[in-house]
């Protein structure tokens, strides 16, 4: 039976994951490697909860001392050797994730469960890493964590169908709906995201139209919520960048090729949202 989940990673799907195990019952221990982002990861909980809490039915009969008592916030692997389940959030790059991976198989329990967090990177190479590969199984969550209803959740070459059946009631609990879909670079999601938002940016690029108006077209012509420009901003454009880079080398297909001014806004520091500015401006209040 799952009870307790380690998570790692605090940043934004991090702590979103973390709030939302929380808020359904479940003990979650957070792990990042910085006390600050830490920090940063418990505040944002307490602004955010209340936010959260106006929509979501089950959070309103709790107080936000109640959920934060369901998280412990930590930069050590401590508590780790009573973890069921591990949800790694960490940076899209190769070299950071096979770290994590040989740490967690030196702290965590054999019969752990392991879900990947990631939006291109192979669950079959991950699984690779751990002594158990049938455990690990793919599990890419949707920002805002706690607004989304779907996750796409990845079967790798060698997970288990015991596994995607635990994945699948683990996230049903939740309110989730997982939809399951193989392992396969960029899976379904980000295998079309990342080409929509990357030509989105060619046109603004090429002058073809601004990014308000790009958006639009989506928004009012397709009926999306957000537009593929917004939704850059959202994920982050630096993440857009290292999924684009991730998806060129493992499809060797050159559609898949950064636009020029994608590479100019993240050298720039034009990440997005986090950083209060990308394709359009944030204030503190969004």
């Amino acid at each position: 039976m799952i009870q307790t989940f380690g998570v790692i990673g605090a940043g934004i799907m991090g702590t979103d994951i973390a709030l939302d195990l929380a808020g359904y019952g479940y003990k979650v221990i957070l792990k990042d490697l910085h006390e600050d982002v830490i920090l940063r990861a418990k505040e944002k909980i307490r602004k955010e909860f209340r936010v959260y809490q106006l929509t979501q039915k089950h959070l309103k009969a709790l107080t936000v001392d109640e959920l934060l008592s369901r998280i412990v916030f930590t930069t050590t692997y401590e508590g780790f050797e009573e973890v069921d389940y591990v949800i790694e959030n960490v940076t899209e790059h190769w070299d950071t994730k096979k770290q994590v991976y040989s740490e967690l198989r030196e702290v965590c329990r054999e019969d752990v469960y392991y879900a990947v967090n990631t939006s291109c990177i192979s669950i079959t190479k991950v699984a690779a890493l751990l002594p158990r590969p049938e455990l690990v199984i793919g599990m890419h969550f949707m920002n805002p964590v706690p607004l989304k209803e779907m996750v796409e959740v990845i079967r790798g070459m060698h997970t288990s169908n015991e596994t995607v059946a635990v994945a699948e009631e683990f996230l049903q609990s939740c309110r989730k709906t997982p939809v399951v879909v193989n392992d396969f670079p960029g899976f379904v999601t980000n295998r079309v995201l990342m080409l929509t938002i990357n030509e989105c940016i060619w046109a603004v690029q090429d002058g073809v139209s601004k990014p308000q108006d790009v958006d639009k077209i989506f928004r009012m012509g397709f009926g999306h919520k957000m537009g593929p420009l917004a939704t850059g901003d959202l994920i982050g454009l630096d993440t857009i960048l290292n999924s684009l880079y991730t998806l060129y080398d493992q499809f060797n297909d050159p559609k898949f090729r950064p636009a020029p001014l994608l590479v100019k806004m993240v050298d720039a520091g034009l990440l997005g949202r986090k950083s209060g500015m990308g394709f359009f401006e944030y204030t503190r209040k969004g």
